[in-house]
């Protein structure tokens, strides 16, 4: 979700809490474009983290530290030299802007008691931190923008400080049906898109949140409702904003399986994801930053494996598709043998340097026309259409074991793909990595020995008490299946899919109807299948499944099995971390 004005809106109310009257102990800048402010208030020791980075502007409380250089850059040191030891008096948001603003008072050179504003712009590729005189002249910031940069507005020392208002949106904690109404209908463009640009702080997936409670198609332009529908849209968007202007926010993420996908100050539609609250949205920008730069970071580091993963799938198909070529041009086999036996059956009386047999197949009672050689005899000829079958038999057997091959060469490395959509940590790429070099599509660099990695399986618990076990690799797959389960435990996977092997512990008891769903779904969800709404999934007791002599790592087969249908949504599913 963007960080949006009701975002900042509940984070200025946290800010207020927890700061308000506390007094600047530290002022840090541990990159070119980010802040760390260590604020003393009387309930203890406070660090504020503010970033300005286009890519990622962010704005929270935390407990973590972090390395500063050796010499403060310039920002840095203005800022020690003016407000150090200030005090924060009043932290507000201009209307529902992405803009939070300390004002500090502080003691001047002469020991004259004065006020500065910190003000802190969450602006995407915009963001910045200005640093102003009470009276609003910028004194610095920790980026400057000149005229060349921005026809809009400098911000260089000694300019005047002012908020852009370059969209004319109207303030959503203010406006009346009236407004609201001319605002959304003045724009051809679907109804959402309407609401976001025409109101300040709001975000796409608030807009699409107001339309969802009111249970309008958000994708038509606000022409397309009567003024009826659109009141009922008006008084759902301002009941959604009375949650901000009574700050009665609830802080939340959405979860997605175990992978972040959403997070908001005020309630969401939950399009079927988990929702996880918490105590205050500081915790919440904490949490969900730092998951999502953990699920990037692996990805990047993934880049390399995936890489050599594609490249041996698109060795492997092309090999398939040459195979299966192949394979069709000895479709024709059956007939050159039966040519030789009806030459051998009908041969005798052929005249010499006859080009073609007509004769009675007695396979299916049809006359069929055999070419021959007018140079050869009918004895020949059969011969020759005998060793024709023969070859193409031979061909036939050959390719159809190295097509098999090849087949399971293609749903292993599959699986391995879908081990790496799978990969949460380093030790989870380090284990799929050794599975590479086992393999023989990777190579172990500088002849080291096989790094030993100590990683485990997932871990969750049913609604019914039972431990259930899923693999996050091939090898843990393997492990699972034949050292950790024993026979009557039940084995789970999505059926003609590469995924993940789940195993439910039984303790010798029938399992309840609602363990085996949630196993499935587990099944569903760790499995290249994941998001589809109907997933089939074979379910076995363990003692059934068998490892085939030389088979790859992961591969297994059974005989006799169960199924279930069911979905690829594992929220509520309680896991053992």
């Amino acid at each position: 979700m963007a960080f949006d004005g009701i975002v900042v809106a509940n984070l200025v109310h946290e800010l207020k809490e927890q700061l308000l009257g506390g007094r600047i102990a530290k002022i840090a800048q541990p990159e070119a474009d980010e802040l760390l402010l260590t604020i003393k208030t009387p309930a203890g020791q406070r660090r504020l983290y503010l970033s300005a980075s286009a890519s990622l502007p962010l704005v929270y409380l935390t407990e973590t530290n972090k390395t500063s250089p050796m010499t403060a850059p310039n920002f840095c040191m203005l800022l020690r030299k003016h407000i150090a030891n200030g005090r924060i008096v009043e932290i507000c948001q201009p209307k529902l802007e992405r803009i939070i603003r300390f004002t500090i008072e502080h003691l001047d050179e002469l020991g004259d008691l004065c006020r500065k504003d910190l003000v802190v712009e969450i602006m995407g590729k915009h963001s910045n931190i200005i640093f102003c005189t009470e009276e609003g002249a910028i004194i610095d910031s920790i980026k400057h923008v000149s005229a060349q940069m921005s026809s809009v507005r400098e911000v260089l020392p000694g300019r005047p400080y002012f908020i852009p208002d370059t969209m004319e949106k109207e303030n959503p904690l203010s406006a009346d049906f009236e407004v609201f109404s001319r605002a959304i209908t003045a724009k051809p463009v679907p109804l959402a898109k309407a609401i976001y640009t025409s109101f300040t702080g709001v975000s796409p997936v608030t807009a699409e949140a107001v339309c969802a409670i009111a249970q309008v198609d958000s994708g038509l332009p606000a022409s397309a409702f009567s003024e009826d529908v659109l009141r009922h849209v008006y008084n759902q968007f301002d009941i959604y904003f009375s949650g901000v202007r009574e700050q009665k926010f609830s802080p939340a993420i959405y979860y997605e399986g175990k992978e972040p996908k959403e997070f908001s100050s005020l309630p969401l539609p939950q399009k079927g994801w988990e929702r996880v609250e918490f105590d205050s949205i500081s915790q919440v920008l904490e949490t969900y930053y730092a998951l999502k730069n953990t699920i990037t970071r692996i990805r990047q580091k993934s880049t390399d494996l995936r890489h050599i993963l594609q490249t041996a799938l698109e060795r492997n198909r092309k090999k398939y598709d040459l195979q299966m070529r192949q394979l069709k041009d000895t479709e024709n086999r059956d007939k050159f043998k039966v040519y030789g036996e009806l030459i051998n059956t009908y041969g005798y009386n052929l005249e010499e340097g006859a080009k073609k047999l007509d004769a009675l197949n007695y396979y299916n009672n049809e006359m069929v026309s055999i070419p021959l050689d007018s140079t050869k005899t009918a004895q020949e000829n059969s011969q020759r259409y005998f060793e024709k079958y023969n070859k193409l038999k031979r061909t036939y057997e050959a390719l159809s074991r190295l097509i098999q091959e090849t087949r399971e060469e293609i749903t292993y490395l599959e699986s391995i793909r879908t081990s790496l959509d799978i990969a949460m940590s380093e030790d989870d790429l380090g284990e799929i990595k050794e599975e590479l070099i086992s393999s023989g599509l990777m190579r172990r660099k500088y002849s080291k020995k096989k790094v030993k990695i100590k990683n485990t399986p997932l871990h969750f618990v049913s609604s019914d008490g039972y431990h259930m076990y899923v693999g996050k690799n091939n090898f843990q797959n393997d492990q699972l299946t034949f050292d950790f389960a024993v026979g009557n435990d039940w084995w789970f996977h999505a059926k003609q899919a590469p995924g993940s092997h789940v195993i439910v512990k039984t303790n010798g008891d029938e399992l309840p109807d609602r363990t085996f769903e949630e196993a499935g779904r587990l099944a569903a969800y760790y499995s290249s299948m994941r998001g589809v709404e109907k997933v089939e999934i074979d379910y076995v007791e363990k003692k059934h499944v068998k490892k085939p002599k030389g088979g790859k790592p992961g591969f297994v087969v059974y005989y006799t099995n169960y199924s279930l249908v069911i979905d690829s949504d594992i929220s509520g599913i309680q896991e053992i971390r």
